[in-house]
């Protein structure tokens, strides 16, 4: 069975940056895409990067030049570099990998003050 499992949530102040890690195991294959998606509480889950396998990456409008993912060099871990926090980046962020499926991590809290 393919898991996922998110490390490096906590508590921040506005301005401050955080560095969330995600690694998968269960699985041989190379997972194409990676992401992370986050969710307040009240609102819809909503994607905030992707990257492929090749590299390529998507962010969402609101975090555009604040936040950075990688991959790292072990297979089928993902980083997600949060810069310049702000207080409406405050949700649990999930790790998401595509294998055919959808596989989710069990979700990390961040939360930033103001």
């Amino acid at each position: 069975q393919v898991q996922l499992v998110e490390s490096g949530g906590g508590l921040v102040q506005a301005g401050g940056s955080l560095r969330l890690s995600c690694a998968a195991s269960g699985t041989i294959f190379t997972i194409n895409v990676m992401g992370w998606y986050r969710q307040a509480p009240g609102s819809e889950r909503e994607l905030v990067a992707t990257i492929t396998s090749k590299g390529s990456t998507n962010y969402a409008d609101s975090v555009k030049g604040r936040f950075t993912i990688s991959r790292g060099n072990a297979k089928n871990t993902v980083y997600l570099q949060m810069n310049t926090l702000k207080p409406e980046d405050t949700a649990v962020y999930y790790c998401n990998g595509k294998l055919g499926y959808d596989i989710w991590g069990q979700g990390t809290q961040v939360t930033v003050s103001s």
